[in-house]
């Protein structure tokens, strides 16, 4: 009886050894030297996606400005809109596509001095959910740079203030339906509002329930699906990798 080594041929294991340092897996990826490495032969679309040294495109997203040959607000909501735009792809396919614009929004992983998070939980009519997230808000206030508006709706919606924040990243959250973008910081040095100095919250927000959880348990929580807001998701695994890197959350630059 062959063992699963010999089922593929002499000296083949699981990635098919081609022979001394070369490797392949025959499903189109890096390690199978048979597999394409570029864009598609002839396409435009890999212009400004210059291959790296071993063939392959650059990894990294990139902004682009294809010609917009036409945009209307179709809906005008209370905070976004939608709207609809005709564009043009290097092809010379033109699209139309129907989107939210979004104002943009920043969430705030807080952590106190034994390294708990801080998590609300909050109703979320459009999924029909309570949801644990981390204090967020709107980019809704004109000319607001994205620190001031976290700093304000830490004050606003958990009763806090910082003394130290760091910039973790910025993230889309459907990039396929909506131009929304949250910016995601770390907030320590944690202090609480005084008592008259309070924001009187409304609607929803009336209603949040806050919870301090230590940062493995919060990410184990998102690993099995316990909580599943976009925010919180993306947010406690950047802390958490963040606090892993040579220099934890220090080696992070100042906002």
């Amino acid at each position: 009886m062959s063992s699963p080594r010999d089922a593929g041929g002499r000296g083949e294991g699981r990635c098919g050894e081609r022979g001394r340092g070369e490797r392949g897996c025959g499903d189109g990826s890096p390690g199978d030297r048979t597999a394409p490495t570029t864009g598609q032969a002839g396409s435009s679309w890999s212009a400004g996606a210059a291959p790296s040294p071993t063939g392959q495109p650059q990894v990294r997203d990139q902004a682009v400005a294809y010609p917009v040959t036409s945009s209307e607000t179709v809906f005008q909501g209370r905070v976004w809109d939608i709207v609809a735009e005709e564009a043009t792809l290097p092809d010379g396919v033109s699209i139309r596509r129907e989107f939210m614009a979004h104002p943009g929004a920043v969430a705030i992983i807080a952590v106190d001095c034994q390294d708990r998070v801080l998590l609300q939980r909050q109703y979320r009519h459009p999924v029909r959910a309570l949801l644990w997230e981390p204090p967020a808000g709107l980019l809704d206030v004109a000319g607001e740079p994205a620190l001031a508006t976290a700093k304000r709706e830490l004050h606003e919606e958990a009763d806090l203030t910082a003394s130290d924040w760091r910039p973790l990243l910025s993230f889309n959250t459907t990039p396929g339906g909506t131009s929304e973008v949250i910016h995601l910081f770390l907030a320590r040095g944690l202090a609480p509002v005084p008592p008259g100095e309070r924001f009187q919250r409304e609607d929803e927000e009336a209603g949040l329930v806050p919870a301090w959880l230590p940062l493995d348990e919060a990410v184990g929580l998102v690993m099995d699906g316990a909580i599943g807001s976009p925010s919180a998701v993306v947010g406690l695994l950047a802390a958490a990798q963040a606090r892993r890197q040579e220099g934890g959350w220090d080696a992070l630059p100042a906002a």
